[in-house]
């Protein structure tokens, strides 16, 4: 019995998807006993400094060891759906380091101040803030085709200077 123990921990622990060290693992179950003693003492989250004071390891250690011992995601993991239209985590990559992406985001914001303020207040609560046509509608004081039809203008304005 012993031996076949062993061998279905030895089995997760080494088919797991990423390959963690044992002192990497032991080091992240150190760091979670101490944050559940700290939560359990003091009602609230502790930070990362002090689960490394409440174990003696370094901060960055601590970081590393919590990291490693979480599971990976995959890219195409949708973060939000609502109405059919996922948002994925591989929409939310980018690389800010881009030369092009900064010169598109001067652009956009030189095409947006020829917009009047209201095709600018009706795209901020559109993209910004995710409301829907009818919302936008309401808020403001007109009707949902009025909103597609300004909005629709606005966006052709951008498109035309970008």
């Amino acid at each position: 019995m012993p031996m076949i123990l062993g061998e279905i921990k030895r089995y997760m622990r080494d088919f797991r998807p990423i390959r963690v060290s044992r002192s990497m693992r032991d080091l992240a179950y150190k760091a979670m006993q101490a944050k559940e003693s700290f939560i359990a003492k003091h009602q609230r989250e502790p930070s990362i400094d002090e689960i490394a004071e409440l174990t003696g390891e370094k901060r960055a250690d601590i970081v590393t060891a919590l990291e490693s011992i979480t599971d990976p995601v995959s890219i195409y993991e949708p973060v939000y759906t609502e109405g059919g239209d996922a948002l994925y985590i591989v929409d939310q990559i980018c690389d800010s380091n881009d030369d092009k992406s900064w010169l598109e985001e001067l652009n956009l914001k030189e095409a947006l101040k020829t917009l009047k303020d209201r095709e600018k207040n009706i795209l901020f609560l559109r993209f910004y803030k995710g409301h829907t046509q009818m919302e936008v509608a309401k808020e403001i004081g007109i009707s949902q085709a009025q909103v597609s039809r300004l909005e629709k203008n606005a966006l052709d304005k951008i498109k035309s200077q970008l």
